[in-house]
């Protein structure tokens, strides 16, 4: 996930504004991008005047720059030194044809440099940018401010945004998510639409958990790739007398899904949790899920598909694990408080301290010598950003929502992988997640994401999606 970004960058120009102000704004923007960890494609200095876009010709050639490097671009940066040609900027997008997405800047005018020699109009000149995008049909974004100095933290962290909704938007677009075994049956919640999601470009690959079982059953215990993966799942997290034949089965668990993931190029995967890979194979799969979501591979419960989208959509974003939790509880009597909570496969990172135990719910089923690997622990306290994806089958859509909150240190006294959320007015998202019909599932990611979430997956993928605030 350390992925370097590449912007496409088209310096727009008009003539009759002071050269100056794009010889020094265009210096000064590629500097910014590199000291902020982007790689750049820009015309050449020497390509056009000033290495700016003003003409059809000018249009035409960095349009041309652009397609050659369509497999390096993820984003496009425009940015207005001076007023900039509208059309040049509307024709170059147009002529590249790489859909990604674009970040429209423009450079502030100083109070005491408004002279002839200085003005830059940049101000104006965004305008007539976007104008001519939107007559384009084109999609894209704008800075938090409408004219922002290259050197300001305002622009530095727009960039990062930015980066993020690339990531989440292109990512997105030719994701491949697993599903391991079928849905339960009791759990109708979390049926899904594939023709939906791959529609948007997300391809789910299945495979049935008898498969998975069946090469987990063919290994040898002593082979060398089981003893290498017995090893990490033991270094893994502290043990809470989980006996040697359940760790000797998860590590075979782990090695066929590894196998599997690489073997299909999987992005995310969804897993039968409960509880046919209790009875038959004598563990539950919780640790052996967390340890793929720490490696930054996010692994949803109970075959819940598109919970794994929203959990893959934070990780592109963040660069950081995430977890997939019910909205379980209330909070005493705080309307803005909610206890989040699952068995638990939550990454390791996410915890405060953590221990591999038995399932604590399970156990009576399935027997406690069949319900081994869970990860239990409190979650760190902190902020964080919560997505949820689901299709909607009658209206032919993606509908998510996504929001922040900060996570707790309140008491709580339970099992499993949980923690205490507090979000500003709560009562009014449950009531929204109540009225649409949304699952009871919900991802989470200890960063704070949510307006990245909301611009790729609103602006570019066109999801119908609820920003809570």
């Amino acid at each position: 996930m350390n992925q370097k970004m590449t912007l496409g960058v088209l310096v727009g120009n008009r003539g009759f504004f002071p050269s100056h102000l794009i010889e020094s704004g265009r210096k000064e923007v590629l500097q910014k991008l590199k000291d902020a960890g982007f790689e750049a494609v820009v015309l050449d200095i020497e390509a056009t005047p000033y290495g700016a876009v003003e003409s059809l010709a000018d249009a035409k050639q960095c349009a041309a720059l652009f397609r050659d490097h369509a497999g390096e671009i993820d984003g496009i940066l425009v940015t207005l030194p001076n007023f900039g040609d509208e059309r040049a900027v509307a024709e170059t997008i147009r002529r590249a044809g790489l859909d990604v997405p674009v970040l429209v800047h423009a450079f502030p005018d100083e109070v005491d440099t408004m002279s002839r020699a200085d003005r830059r109009d940049s101000f104006c000149g965004k305008m007539s940018v976007c104008n001519n995008l939107a007559q384009y049909g084109m999609k894209y974004s704008l800075t938090t401010r409408h004219t922002e100095a290259v050197g300001s933290e305002q622009f530095a962290a727009d960039l990062q945004w930015f980066g993020a909704v690339c990531r989440v938007a292109g990512g997105l677009k030719q994701a491949r998510i697993g599903a391991i075994g079928a849905r339960v049956a009791p759990f109708k919640t979390v049926r899904f639409s594939e023709k939906i999601l791959e529609a948007s470009g997300i391809s789910v690959e299945v495979v049935d958990l008898s498969e998975i079982l069946g090469q987990v059953d063919r290994l040898d215990d002593e082979a060398q790739e089981v003893q290498d993966n017995l090893a990490e799942v033991r270094s893994y997290v502290p043990l809470d007398d989980v006996p040697e034949h359940a760790l000797v089965k998860m590590a075979k668990l782990r090695l066929v899904i590894d196998q599997w993931v690489v073997e299909n190029e999987i992005d995310a995967f969804a897993f039968q949790c409960w509880d046919a890979i209790e009875n038959y194979l004598g563990i539950v799969p919780c640790a052996v899920m967390s340890m793929f979501s720490q490696q930054l591979i996010p692994a949803a419960c109970e075959v819940d598909v598109t919970g794994a989208v929203g959990m893959y959509a934070m990780t592109l974003a963040s660069g950081q694990p995430s977890a997939l939790l019910d909205w379980n509880n209330n909070y005493g009597e705080d309307p803005d408080k909610c206890v989040l909570f699952h068995c638990s496969n939550l990454p390791r990172d996410l915890f405060t301290e953590v221990r591999m135990t038995d399932h604590a719910i399970l156990s009576d089923a399935v027997g406690p010598e069949n319900a081994w690997g869970v990860c239990e622990g409190r979650i760190q306290p902190g902020p964080f950003t919560y997505t949820r994806v689901s299709t909607d089958d009658l209206s032919g859509t993606v509908r998510a929502y996504a929001g922040e909150g900060y996570l707790t240190d309140d008491p709580l006294d339970t099992f499993g992988g949980c923690g205490v959320a507090q979000i500003p007015n709560l009562q009014r998202l449950l009531g929204y997640i109540c009225r649409g019909g949304f699952e009871h599932h919900v991802a989470i990611n200890q960063s704070q994401v949510a307006d990245a979430i909301y611009e790729a997956m609103g602006n570019y993928l066109e999801w119908d999606i609820y920003y809570h605030q």
